[in-house]
């Protein structure tokens, strides 16, 4: 079995694959300073509930945007599974798209992940919408080149922002409003629909700009916790990928193995 682990800012998500199948998935927090043998310690735990002997673990990927991480991953498989972690962008696990960007190396990992994924899976161009600690708008031509994109607040982070630097307003949770209103009646339907409907607005203004740009239809793939949450409220994705980032890992594990 394949183990992908997606580090990113907010959270580490660990999956299993057997063979081309998303056996289960498990996340936690993201803390630069656990130790190789936190993560066992952690880990090992899920797999004995999962009844998956960790021998069958034979494999081992790992995405991160975190540098401070890499080590401590390095350890968990060399350790615990024996095996030596690829990592996407390296080596065996080199990208298997263009990056046609002014400074390549400089892409998030999760960024060319999802591309390679959604290059997969959909035809024409793309534009990729992440929903995570930043909310991040990719660009993938035709040809499944990686021409750019956009990074922009997350909205947990505009949320937190708004409620750190004023000294009334309460802490709201994201949710789905009641309505389609955008008068609010009390402080918190007020706030809610400023994140909420702010958030929708922003998104429809860069979408249209992306697709003006690139000058050809294109299909709008949302992947990350709150795609859900949008899509149920708006028309704009064409599709939902919760898993494009470990969907993105698994191709480049499989194409390492031909190397």
């Amino acid at each position: 079995m394949l183990l992908a682990v997606d580090v990113g800012n907010t959270n580490v998500v660990f999956a299993l694959y057997d063979g081309a199948e998303l056996r289960t998935r498990w996340r936690i927090a993201t803390d630069a300073r656990r130790t190789g043998d936190e993560y066992a310690v952690w880990l090992m735990q899920l797999l004995q509930l999962e009844s998956i002997d960790r021998a069958a673990i034979t494999r081992m990927i790992v995405s991160t945007v975190v540098p401070r991480a890499r080590h401590n991953l390095e350890v968990l498989g060399q350790k615990y599974f024996g095996l030596t972690p690829l990592f996407a962008g390296e080596g065996a696990a080199a990208w298997t798209i263009p990056i046609d960007v002014d400074e390549p190396r400089s892409l998030g990992a999760d960024r060319a992940v999802n591309a390679i994924a959604a290059h997969a899976r959909y035809p024409g161009d793309l534009i990729i919408i992440d929903f995570g600690t930043a909310t991040t708008f990719d660009v993938v031509d035709f040809n499944g080149a990686y021409k750019g994109g956009i990074i922009a607040p997350g909205i947990n982070l505009s949320l937190d922002a708004l409620v750190n630097n004023t000294a009334k307003l309460p802490r709201i949770a994201i949710e789905s409003p009641r309505n389609r209103s955008v008068i609010g009646r009390n402080t918190e339907d007020a706030m809610l629909i400023g994140v909420f409907w702010g958030y929708v607005a922003m998104m429809e203004g860069l979408i249209a700009r992306l697709k003006e740009e690139i000058g050809r239809p294109a299909q709008v793939i949302a992947t990350g916790g709150l795609a859900i949450l949008f899509d149920r409220h708006t028309d704009m994705f064409d599709a939902v990928e919760a898993d494009l980032t470990l969907e993105g890992l698994a191709m480049l594990a499989e194409q390492a193995k031909t190397q």
